[in-house]
């Protein structure tokens, strides 16, 4: 079995992010779907994702690989949040979104039929993961 090499793991990590955030603004500017709170402190983990990453594919800093791990382990921790109003594992009354605004919970969150938290969750971890992974070839 062939490894991911550290350029491969950081441009995945970057063709998930640029994906995710085109994908919010399609969601939320195209269809007219106004994001919750929850999601919107995503969009600020997401959207610096896919400039950073970008960035340290463009200049070869594979140390970038570290910011990534960061900025996706903040994100990942606002949608399992999300996620765990979402399922009702987290009592609504600590709920962030407010009664006038977007739910956090109620089926606008959900696209072809998967929560948006869970895809932003998976969506972090596998940036996270990938990120790693191109840290590991650079301390060898």
């Amino acid at each position: 079995m062939t490894r991911l090499s550290g350029e491969t793991a950081l441009g995945l990590a970057w063709f998930i992010a640029l994906t995710a955030s085109l994908s919010v603004i399609f969601i939320g500017e195209i269809l007219g779907q106004t994001p919750c709170v929850l999601c919107w402190f995503q969009r600020a983990f997401m959207f610096p994702l896919a400039i950073i990453l970008g960035l340290g594919l463009w200049w070869q800093d594979r140390r970038v690989g570290l910011y990534g791990l960061a900025l996706a382990l903040g994100g990942a921790a606002i949608a399992l949040w999300q996620l765990g109003l979402y399922v009702g594992l987290i009592p609504e009354r600590i709920q962030p979104c407010t009664a006038t605004g977007p739910s956090c919970t109620d089926e606008n969150q959900l696209v072809f039929g998967i929560p948006i938290p869970l895809m932003a969750l998976v969506a972090f971890a596998m940036i996270g993961l990938l990120s790693a992974i191109s840290l590991k070839e650079t301390q060898e």
